[in-house]
């Protein structure tokens, strides 16, 4: 028998004869066929055996593709195993013959491809002859040729190449010929990925009959490098039969490249003129409302401790916290640091924290995306993203609810945040500079604010002094508003007497630098003929009114009054002090105030040395 055939007794299940092409299939070096049983030939499937032999006995023959026997490298078999009962023999028994299934499917195969060579030998021949006559007739077409150009049959294998070809592919004719164009050349897509036969445009030539002209794909060269080509692929026919086509193929690497750069820079430009047009609507917002001044006016000590202190920290891009009163002129101080600083090409944007409504906090700060909450109409960027590259100053920074203020804090130490109703993470790189007129340690005491944001925040500390406490930089500070009123009101000629100085320098500006710009500007509305009227609040004095005697403690004070008493006061910690101002034992350490701060005072009330070396008012002398 030509297929493996093995002879079992059924009852003991034993192996009575195998032929040798069983033995060859099913027998290992430690197993003899004949005398074992048929159930190692079958491990796990007894009962699958079983139902079959019992079929077998019933009608006489059966067969099976359920059963797999164990080969002889150890592996099951596929096979068809069909059971005839074998009426010769005294005990039941049966004749198993197994025909491998995967011999048999590479036969079928052998048998299908020898009856294509025979039938279709003759059609490949007159293909082949077509294009050989093709190439003949157009061989100086293809040589003078500066694009490449190849044909392929209706198999895809490639039938001529001209030099053109050769030299952009990297492949000689004689490497081609006969090859899978697609395989070759064509087999992945400009993204790497696989490129499929049946998506090819080339091969779809020959397919559907129609020209397939493609602008930008990408060949492979013979070194597996790629460049950008633009392809015409054109069906070619022989009796009406598509038998391939002709490709004609150019470099245009150089071109898609210009194309890459000029789409780059056109998205730049859309980048750029997008951030642009978000910058010219924060300025237009900021323009809309009322600034002081940006310049930063005054000679007195404490002004030039300042510009000290922002000509060292601008250069860093350390936090800045600037405290100190209301109208003192925080934000002159936060424009300051940022003009001198390297960041001074990017916008200083600014937000008065203690506006922003709490449900808009985070909006404000990092943006949204449309449809993120109600009124969220279209996409919104946030301060944060507008001063990337620039300088955040976060005005009146102790206002910002406790139960936002980590969601502030995350955003400063990783610089990154997404915008609300967004999942996209963004990176910015700001500098932060932030202001109160808040007692921040004692907010923090209190649980007010958070200690790891107030740390955050507080890396170089400056204080804006008060008005009061820099009085010879009241005379600078009037003239500049008085020029800037001129130029509002249209109205030329306004000046400023000796008198109206000594008014101002008198009064204790408790509005600060805010409320001596709106007297001043009030004062020019009111001037007549270049003459001002200085109207000051209810219990502003003259510096040169009278002086008046220093009431006893706990009496009403004018402001005469009151500056007599701090005339005294002062006269006396000199003479304490020896004449000396400042140090350890200094009249303003007596005092408990800055030595900038009494300077400006001595200098105020006019005391000279021998006014200190005389009696003080109202002491005796020893």
């Amino acid at each position: 028998m030509v297929d493996a055939a093995l002879a079992v007794d059924v009852l003991s299940g034993r192996i009575l004869a195998a032929n040798e092409q069983a033995r060859r299939l099913l027998a290992t070096p430690d197993r003899d066929l004949v005398e074992s049983s048929i159930i190692a030939i079958f491990p796990g499937q007894a009962a699958a055996l079983t139902v079959f032999t019992e079929a077998v006995l019933h009608k006489g023959s059966y067969w099976t593709r359920s059963l797999t026997p164990l080969g002889a490298d150890g592996a099951q078999i596929h096979v068809e195993c069909i059971g005839s009962r074998l009426l010769s023999l005294p005990d039941p028994s049966i004749l198993l013959t197994f025909y491998d299934l995967e011999q048999r499917h590479r036969r079928d195969l052998d048998a299908q491809a020898d009856d294509h060579v025979r039938g279709g030998i003759a059609e490949w021949r007159r293909t082949e002859r077509l294009f050989q006559e093709i190439e003949r007739s157009n061989q100086l077409i293809l040589r003078a040729a500066g694009e490449g150009i190849f044909g392929v049959n209706a198999e895809g294998k490639t039938t001529f190449v001209n030099p053109a070809a050769e030299a952009m592919l990297g492949w000689e004719t004689g490497e081609l010929i006969g090859r899978d164009m697609h395989a070759s050349v064509h087999h992945h897509r400009p993204d790497g990925s696989h490129y499929p036969h049946q998506q090819c445009p080339i091969y779809a030539a020959f397919r559907d009959g129609a020209v397939h002209h493609v602008e930008d794909e990408m060949f492979f060269r013979k070194d597996g490098t790629g460049f950008w080509v633009a392809y015409t692929s054109t069906p070619i026919r022989d009796r009406g039969r598509l038998a391939g086509a002709v490709i004609i193929f150019r470099d245009i690497s150089q071109r898609h490249e210009a194309d890459e750069r000029l789409r780059a820079a056109l998205a730049e430009v859309d980048r750029l003129r997008e951030r642009l047009q978000r910058e010219n609507a924060y300025l237009q917002e900021e323009m809309a409302l009322e600034r002081n001044h940006r310049g930063v006016i005054g000679r007195s000590g404490a002004i030039r401790k300042i510009l000290s202190q922002v000509e060292l920290v601008a250069k860093t891009d350390a936090a800045v916290l600037v405290t100190g009163e209301s109208g003192t002129g925080k934000e002159l101080i936060a424009s300051a640091i940022h003009e001198a600083s390297t960041r001074n090409a990017r916008p200083l944007i600014r937000v008065n924290c203690a506006a922003i409504p709490r449900e808009l906090f985070e909006s404000e700060f990092f943006g949204h995306v449309r449809g993120a909450f109600t009124g969220a109409l279209r996409d919104r960027v946030g301060r944060f993203e507008l001063a990337d590259g620039g300088t955040l100053f976060l005005d009146e920074v102790g206002e910002i609810p406790l139960e936002l203020q980590g969601k502030l804090l995350r955003v400063l130490q990783e610089g990154q945040f997404e915008r609300v109703g967004e999942e996209r993470t963004r990176h910015v790189d700001v500098r932060i500079i932030a202001a109160t007129n808040k007692d921040l340690r004692r907010e923090v005491r209190e649980g007010r604010f958070r200690e790891d944001l107030y740390f955050r925040l507080d890396v170089f500390p400056i204080v804006s002094v008060p008005l009061r406490e820099r009085v010879e930089d009241i005379p600078l500070l009037a003239l500049h508003f008085l020029s800037g009123a001129g130029r509002k009101l249209k109205v030329e000629g306004l000046t400023l007497s000796e008198g109206d100085v000594q008014k101002l320098c008198a009064y204790d500006w408790p509005g600060n630098v805010r409320e001596l710009q709106n007297v001043i500007e009030r004062a020019a509305i009111l001037a007549r003929n270049g003459r001002l009227f200085i109207a000051l609040p209810e219990g502003g004095r003259s510096a040169a009114a009278s002086p008046a005697p220093v009431p006893l403690s706990g009496a009403i004070l004018t402001e005469a009054g009151r500056r007599e008493r701090d005339r005294a006061s002062i006269l006396a910690a000199l003479a304490s002090a020896g004449g000396r101002v400042s140090g350890p034992n200094g009249a303003a350490a007596i005092l408990g105030i800055p030595a900038t701060t009494l300077a400006s005072r001595i200098k105020t009330l006019g005391i000279s040395a021998r006014d200190w070396t005389a009696p003080a008012p109202g002491t005796a002398a020893d």
